[in-house]
């Protein structure tokens, strides 16, 4: 799916959530899944990606982040656990 499209899906969601104004990173997401679905097996991406970004959702709507910091954490945890998953540091 080209660039625009992406663009244009995720802000069709974020409008459908009801989320307009929301900023996602759509490589940072992309690059995750690939992540994982080459450390554990392809349907991990989708759950990766889901998990990572439920839990960003949390920190933020609790008030303990902004979206960015929270999104990177979140980003940066899994990348760590799918690192150790595989035995390597070369995907953190």
């Amino acid at each position: 799916m080209p660039e625009a499209q992406l663009e244009d899906w995720v802000t069709e969601l974020l409008r459908a959530f009801e989320l307009s104004g929301t900023r996602v990173d759509i490589d940072q997401v992309l690059s995750l899944a690939g992540v994982a679905a080459h450390t554990i097996v392809r349907p991990a991406a989708p759950l990766t990606t889901f998990l990572a970004g439920y839990a960003a959702g949390l920190a933020v709507g609790s008030g303990q982040s902004s979206e960015k910091p929270a999104m990177d954490s979140a980003d940066a945890l899994a990348r760590s656990v799918l690192a150790k998953r595989s035995g390597s540091a070369d995907n953190a």
